[in-house]
C-alpha cells in the first residue's frame, strides 16, 4: 500500500513537472515576441514625439515586459506562469495603447486578448468563426484576424506543443490550462469560463478520428464544452473531430504571436 501510494505521488509530481515545462515554455516565446517588439517600437518613438498619456502607456509596456521576465526567471510551478502571461496581457493592452496613439486611431476597449492568439493584444470586434466541420460562433478577435477572416483567409492560430505534435492553445488540454488562465483571467474572473475548461474549447477536435492531433488523450470528452463558452457567453461545442492542426491556419511551429495591435 505505501509502495503504490508513493508511486501515485510520484506519477502526480512527474504530470505535474510536466505541465510546467509545458507552459513555461509557451511563456517564454511570448515574453521574448513582446520584447522584440517593443525594441522595434523603441526605434520608432526616438522619431516620434510622445504626448504624457502615450509616454505613461509606453513605460507601462516596458515595465510589463520587465515583470514578467523577471517572474518566468523565478517560476517555479505552473501556477507561476500564469502570473507571467496575466502580466503579459496587462503589457499588451498598454502597448496596443501606444499603437493607436501612434496611428492617430481611437484607444482600445479594455477587453480580453484576441481568441486566435493572446500575443496579437486585445479583441477589438467580434466574429463568425467555426473550424473546419464545427459550428460557426461570435468569437472576439483581433483587428487584424478580423480582416483576414473577411479575405477567406485563415486566422494566426496561436500553436503550442503538446508531444510531438503542434496544436491550437485552445483545444490543448490540461497540459496549457495555467498559461491561458493568465492571458484570460478576466474573463475567469467574471465567470464567463471554467479555469480548467479554458484550453479545451474544441477539445473534441483533438480525439476520435485516425487523423486527430492526440487520439485517445483521456482528458478529452467532446459533449462537454457547452459551460457558457469563452467570449461573450457562446457555446463552443460542435466540432465534428475530424481535421488536423493544419485546419487552423497560422503557427509555425509554437513560436508566440505577433502583436496585431488591434
Amino acid at each position: 500500500m505505501m509502495g503504490r501510494r508513493r508511486r501515485d505521488r510520484r506519477e502526480v509530481e512527474l504530470a505535474e513537472l510536466d505541465a510546467f515545462r509545458h507552459v513555461r515554455r509557451a511563456a517564454s516565446e511570448d515574453v521574448t515576441v513582446f520584447g522584440e517588439e517593443l525594441s522595434a517600437l523603441h526605434f520608432e518613438t526616438l522619431t516620434t514625439d510622445l504626448d504624457d498619456q502615450m509616454r505613461v502607456n509606453y513605460q507601462k509596456a516596458l515595465d510589463a515586459y520587465e515583470s514578467a521576465k523577471r517572474r518566468l526567471e523565478t517560476s517555479a510551478a505552473a501556477t507561476d506562469v500564469t502570473e507571467v502571461t496575466r502580466t503579459l496581457a496587462d503589457g499588451r493592452f498598454a502597448h496596443a495603447c501606444v499603437l493607436a496613439a501612434r496611428d492617430g486611431v481611437e484607444r482600445p476597449a479594455r477587453r480580453p486578448p484576441c481568441f486566435f492568439d493572446p500575443g496579437h493584444g486585445p479583441a477589438s470586434r467580434d466574429v463568425s468563426w467555426a473550424p473546419l466541420g464545427g459550428v460557426p460562433r461570435d468569437i472576439a478577435v483581433c483587428f487584424r484576424d478580423a480582416e483576414r477572416l473577411a479575405a477567406g483567409e485563415a486566422p494566426q492560430v496561436r500553436m503550442v506543443r503538446l508531444g510531438n505534435r503542434y496544436v491550437p492553445w485552445y483545444a490543448s488540454g490540461p497540459a496549457y490550462t495555467a498559461w491561458a488562465g493568465g492571458w484570460y483571467a478576466e474573463l475567469i474572473l467574471d465567470g464567463r469560463v471554467q479555469a480548467d475548461r479554458i484550453t479545451m474549447t474544441y477539445a473534441g477536435a483533438t480525439v476520435g478520428g485516425s487523423d486527430s492531433l492526440v487520439a485517445g488523450a483521456a482528458w478529452a470528452d467532446p459533449g462537454a464544452w457547452n459551460d457558457g463558452g469563452m467570449i461573450g457567453g457562446h457555446d463552443f461545442s460542435g466540432w465534428d473531430g475530424h481535421g488536423g492542426g493544419g485546419d487552423f491556419g497560422g503557427g509555425d511551429g509554437g513560436g508566440g504571436g505577433g502583436g496585431d495591435g488591434g
